[in-house]
Formats: C-alpha cells, sequence, structure tokens
C-alpha cells in the first residue's frame, strides 16, 4: 500500500473506524468551512489512496480535522503535508511494552484498564504491588542502576523540551526512549531495584508519549500510552509516576467530553498522591479535579476542590525540597487551573481574579508567580482564556492585550492545544470585529 494509503488507514481508525465515518467527519468540517456539501462515499478514499489528490477545499477540511494549519497545507503541498500531520511514528505497530508482553490485546481495552485504576485505588488493592520480574541472569549482559539513571535523566530533559518546543517535537524522542528501556528490560538481567527503576522510567516514557501525542492532537492514541504508562507504573510501585501518569490522563479525558471519567481518575490519582507524601502533589490533584467537575458542570464540586487545593498547597515544601516531577506546579499554576475551572462554568470575574493571583502570586523571590518565558504553551493557553474572559465582561480593549500576549508566547512552539485555543479565541472575537484594535488582531493572525 501507498505511503498516502498507510496514513489515510491511520485515520480512519481513528477517526470513525470505517471509511464512511472518517470521510462524513471530514464532510462535516467541509461545511462548517463554507466550502459547502461533500460526499462521504468509501471510493472516494479509495481513488485518494491510488493517486487521486483530493482539491484545496477538502484538504483544509481535512487538516482542520487534524488541528494542521491551513497555511502549511498551502506551501507543503499534498502529500507531503499528511506525511507531516500523521508522522512514521504513528503508523508503527503498537510496540511492545513491558505490560504488552505479558497478554493480548483487544478492542476495548484501555478502557476497561482506565476502570480497573479507579477500582483498584477506591478499594486499596492499587497498593497490592506485585513484584518486579526477577533478573534473568542466565541470559544478557548485566545492568545496574547507573542506566536507569541515564534513562531518568533524559527523561527529565524531554520534559523540559516540551516545555520549550512543544509536543509535536517531542512524541518520537519519548516513544523512542520507551523502546530502548523495553529493550534492556527484555533482553538484559538486573537487580530487582534496577528492574524496578527501568519499568518506572518505561512508565515515564510512555507518560510523556501519551502527554505529546495529545497535545499535539492525536487523543485516541494517547490514551493506549497512558493506560500503558499507569500499568508499569503500578507494577514498577512508583507512586509519583503513577500519580502524575493519572493526572495527565484525566486532562485527556476532560477536555474530550469525558470529565465525570476524568474526576474519577483523579480520585483514584489521590490515593497514590496522598502515599508520596507531598502535599503539593495533593494540590496538584484537587486543582485537576476542580477542572473535571467544572467541565462536568458542577459548580459546587469544583468549589470545593478549588479549596482543597489552595488548603493543600499552604503545606506545601519548597519546590527544591519537592518530588522532582513536581517541577512545573507553584501557586501560579494551581490559580491558573482554578481560573480556567471558573471561566467553564461562566464566572469570568472569577476567573479574572484567579489569572490575576496567578500572576502576582507571592513573592517574586519565592517564585510563586506563573513563569510564562519557562512554560510559553501553557502562558499561551491561559492568556487566550484570560481573553475570554475579558470579552464575556464586554473589555474589549484588555481582551486584545491579552490575546497579542497569546500569539506571542505560542511563536515556535508546535502543540495543537495551543494553536486550538488561539482559533477558539479568534472565533469568538470575529464578533468584534468592528473595533478596530480586533480587526486589526484578526488581520495580523490570519
Amino acid at each position: 500500500m501507498s505511503e498516502v494509503g498507510d496514513r489515510l488507514d491511520y485515520l480512519v481508525a481513528h477517526h470513525g473506524g470505517k471509511a464512511e465515518a472518517f470521510l462524513k467527519r471530514v464532510a462535516a468540517r467541509h461545511q462548517r468551512l463554507g466550502f459547502g456539501n461533500l460526499a462521504a462515499n468509501k471510493q472516494k478514499l479509495h481513488r485518494w489512496k491510488t493517486g487521486t489528490r483530493p482539491d484545496r477545499p477538502t484538504q483544509f477540511a481535512l487538516a482542520d480535522l487534524l488541528n494542521f494549519p491551513r497555511h502549511d497545507v498551502v506551501e507543503l503541498g499534498w502529500p507531503t503535508w499528511l506525511h507531516r500531520a500523521v508522522p512514521d511514528a504513528l503508523l508503527a505497530p503498537h510496540r511492545a511494552t513491558p505490560t504488552a508482553l505479558k497478554a493480548p490485546r483487544k478492542a476495548g481495552d484501555t478502557v476497561e484498564r482506565r476502570r480497573f485504576m479507579i477500582t483498584a485505588a477506591a478499594s486499596g488493592i492499587a497498593l497490592a504491588f506485585a513484584p518486579v520480574a526477577p533478573a534473568t541472569a542466565s541470559t544478557g549482559r548485566r545492568v545496574g542502576d547507573g542506566l536507569a539513571a541515564l534513562h531518568e535523566q533524559r527523561l527529565i530533559a524531554l520534559r523540559h523540551l516540551d516545555d520549550k518546543v512543544g509536543s509535536g517535537h517531542v512524541y518520537n524522542a519519548a516513544v523512542n526512549e520507551f523502546d530502548m528501556i523495553a529493550g534492556a528490560l527484555r533482553t538484559t538481567s538486573y537487580s530487582e531495584t534496577t528492574g524496578r527503576r527501568l519499568l518506572a522510567a518505561a512508565a515515564d516514557a510512555q507518560r510523556a508519549a501519551g502527554w505529546t501525542a495529545y497535545d499535539s492532537g492525536h487523543p485516541d492514541l494517547a490514551e493506549g500510552h497512558f493506560a500503558d504508562a499507569a500499568e508499569d507504573a503500578l507494577e514498577s510501585h512508583d507512586l509519583e509516576i503513577l500519580a502524575t501518569t493519572l493526572s495527565f490522563w484525566a486532562i485527556k479525558l476532560y477536555s474530550t467530553g469525558e470529565p465525570l471519567e476524568a474526576a474519577s481518575l483523579v480520585e483514584a490519582a489521590k490515593v497514590h498522591g496522598r502515599a508520596t507524601g507531598s502535599p503539593r502533589m495533593l494540590a496538584m490533584l484537587h486543582a485537576r479535579a476542580c477542572r473535571a467537575h467544572a467541565r462536568a458542570g458542577d459548580q459546587r464540586s469544583s468549589d470545593r476542590e478549588a479549596n482543597a487545593a489552595l488548603d493543600a498547597y499552604s503545606q506545601a515544601s519548597p519546590l527544591a525540597d519537592d518530588l522532582p516531577s513536581l517541577y512545573w506546579v507553584n501557586l501560579g499554576e494551581i490559580y491558573q487551573l482554578l481560573g480556567s475551572s471558573a471561566l467553564n462554568l461562566g464566572r469570568p470575574a472569577l476567573a479574572l481574579d484567579h489569572f490575576q493571583h496567578a500572576a502576582t502570586a507571592g513573592l517574586a523571590e519565592l517564585q510563586e508567580g506563573y513563569d510564562g518565558d519557562s512554560f510559553p504553551r501553557g502562558a499561551a493557553i491561559y492568556e487566550a482564556r484570560t481573553a475570554e474572559a475579558h470579552l464575556e465582561l464586554d473589555a474589549i480593549e484588555q481582551a486584545v492585550a491579552m490575546a497579542h500576549l497569546a500569539v506571542e508566547h505560542m511563536g515556535g512552539v508546535n502543540s495543537a492545544r495551543g494553536s486550538t485555543a488561539l482559533a477558539d479565541l479568534r472565533a469568538k472575537l470575529r464578533a468584534y470585529r468592528g473595533v478596530p484594535e480586533v480587526r486589526d488582531f484578526l488581520e495580523f493572525t490570519a
């Protein structure tokens, strides 16, 4: 099959499951973009696979479905832009994870494993860990903690690269890192301690792959990575990675229409988060639960979790003394999450109050304010939300000022989430295009 055909088959599998369902999604985007009706029959897909180039409006509709920039469609042309939107790493067969080596996967298995994580935490059995497989001294060279430490250091670097340059550049690196760790687990011998560290590193690599897949606009792919990461973290006994994985998985869920499942997953994460002994971890998880309940429209539960997040954070140790994976969690981050939740609940004034606290939280020397320079993608998303809050209060000038800041922070960062946040903001600003500064902004970002 051609490389175009491989990519189209991948898209069918992840956007509808059947050719007609996938084409109906493309057709819906085609109509929404103002290009009129588009026939959704599988013969069309067959023609694309065998060399027929879709017309430009159809390509724009397909790119819109994939959160791929329209100007890149024009500049790169067909099928080069499709290759960029669906990289080779996505086409590889499901890679063998340490957990996947034990049993084959079935359709719907990811959701069942998610339910297991929730049920296990609620009943307490999630803490009844199984032992790591013993070292296979008779096969393969012996490796020690030095190898695990190297992978741990590389994964720290990947986290910071994701913060700086965006997920689109980091996904392949996370998958490759996992492949190396999984290879070591399969082909070398090691002590139980080293085995646990390698398995925890494999879990963290899968978590990174899940997050970057989701942030790149591939939520279905992310789900499988998160499920594998949670299972490996559970088996490795690493509560920090397990709680962190579940919290990132919850973001994917409440952002793709499953806020109640997300809230349940965060409750599971809290079981493991408490066991880490870190109030900062608990504060982050309460803030994540606040977001999930806000997405579900449950103001009472969201407010309860917001208060719990601030209470927990008041007990946090200095950042340098806390868990290394929480380097990004300060008081400013907590307030940004609370502000986003208030905006979801239709409370723009409260949202702006939280966003203001995020910028000015604590004393500068305590590094409690949100650091937009270190986290440009997050800054752009939060600034877009701040602009939306101003718009809802008819503060047009302030909204446009924040919109410009968001565009500035997104420059050079590859993130479908960030691009979508800006696109949504532009759509809302169009209602005010009669205002000169709004019109100038829309023309500047066209």
